[in-house]
């Protein structure tokens, strides 16, 4: 049984672990689908606001889906 009292490993440890997982496993990852997922509205975000790259909007897009799933 886990130890409530327990600390939680940090962010960025848990992104490292999920971003190593998801290089290993590929779209067998639980994460890798709604990363990707985050990937492709970033994407399309950045064409439709003209304020955004490509570059931009994928990298936002694929960090924000990716913090979604390891704050949990």
């Amino acid at each position: 049984m886990t130890d409530p009292n327990e600390p939680k490993p940090s962010y960025l440890a848990r992104a490292g672990s999920e971003i190593s997982g998801m290089a290993q496993q590929g779209l067998a990852h639980p994460s890798t689908k709604p990363v990707l997922t985050g990937v492709a509205i970033g994407a399309v975000a950045a064409i439709l606001l003209p304020v955004l790259t490509i570059p931009i909007g994928v990298i936002g897009g694929g960090g924000i889906a990716l913090w979604r799933r390891i704050r949990a």
